[in-house]
């Protein structure tokens, strides 16, 4: 999903990336000879060639929609916050005179505006945020690869401290380091659901961890990826580098190259999986008390909502008729094939 893809090997030029999906392993096949005579001919079930459930939920999420995420994993390891952070919210709702929770009534209809398709962008930051804070919060060890780690390969020309492998970023910071790529580069939301897609599916197939020492660099790698694929008129990398001002094209294209490699050029991204971590990340901020906007209908968002629902109900219509025009194709080749041998 999204657009094509382009990695600045130089200032000058932007090759396209080649998609390249991994691959399952060939089921075995029955042939004739195994089978013996007076069982005859075995066909076998479409059920027998796919993966098991377990095989399924052990897969990695990035790729598979089934699979649970992992920062939602990661969230929930902290049982007692999350627990002390619903049972404020459930007394600070139920206090007289401190509701802050919009209700409809007769006269006024609240909607939240965020959808799959539109997600609000301010809150799906937010809740991209949280998720690679948990990341680190809760990481397993500190496994890391060199061209992330930020002491080889500063984004900056300011000394980096001598703790900076061990104290962990505040929510805060990581909020703000987003924000302003997003806010400079003019990024969409759907391009934060990709960049946190990206960065597991990192962490997986790369087996490392995301930690103090390489956290931003892997996010801005993520970024820089999620926006050449999604977005039609990418960001090139020399336009990173006047966000970045100390930062080289050099390093940027060094560091892309290796992203991609540790991908294994893996890029696609399933809607299915798409709606998965859209939908999870709603969750995460469920937990962590981070509403999304409500605001009143109005008239201008009332015809925009009924924009929306007519273009989506023609979209319907279309491919209706083009499945009917396929399902007519093929009847008619088939009424021609037996007239054929009618005549024969």
């Amino acid at each position: 999903m999204g657009g094509s893809v382009s990695c600045c090997i130089s200032p000058g030029e932007s090759p396209k990336i080649r998609r390249r999906q991994a691959e399952l392993e060939e089921c075995p096949i029955t042939t004739a000879e195994d089978v013996s005579e007076d069982t005859g001919t075995y066909l076998q079930h479409i059920s027998d060639r796919e993966l098991p459930d377990e095989l399924a939920q052990e897969s990695n999420p990035s790729d598979h929609p089934r699979a649970s995420t992992l920062f939602l994993n990661k969230s929930q390891t902290d049982v007692s916050v999350r627990e002390k952070r619903k049972s404020n919210y459930l007394n600070h709702q139920m206090s007289p005179g401190l509701l802050t929770k919009k209700f409809s009534s007769c006269s006024t209809i609240f909607l939240d505006d965020s959808t799959v398709s539109q997600p609000n962008l301010k809150s799906t930051i937010k809740c991209v945020t949280l998720a690679i804070y948990y990341h680190i919060k809760n990481r397993d060890s500190n496994r890391s690869v060199d061209i992330f780690d930020e002491k080889k390969h500063p984004l900056s020309r300011e000394k980096v401290p001598d703790d900076y492998s061990v104290v962990d970023p505040e929510h805060k910071l990581i909020y703000r380091f987003i924000r302003t790529l997003f806010s400079s580069a003019q990024l969409t939301a759907e391009c934060a659901i990709v960049t946190l897609v990206y960065l597991e599916r990192l962490l997986t197939y790369a087996e490392m961890d995301i930690c103090p020492c390489n956290w931003k660099r892997i996010v801005l790698g993520a970024i820089l990826l999620a926006s050449k694929v999604w977005d039609d008129q990418a960001v090139w990398n020399v336009d990173y580098c006047q966000i970045l001002k100390e930062m080289t094209v050099e390093d940027m294209n060094e560091m892309e190259r290796h992203f991609l490699e540790l991908l294994q050029f893996n890029i696609n991204v399933p809607g299915s999986v798409y709606a998965k971590y859209y939908f999870d990340l709603r969750s995460l901020a469920d937990d962590n008390n981070l509403s999304f906007p409500l605001e009143p209908l109005s008239n201008k968002r009332a015809q925009k909502l009924e924009a929306i629902s007519r273009l989506c109900e023609d979209k319907y219509k279309d491919l209706c008729k083009s499945t009917m025009r396929r399902s007519v194709s093929v009847d008619n080749m088939a009424g021609i094939k037996n007239s054929q041998a009618v005549l024969s």
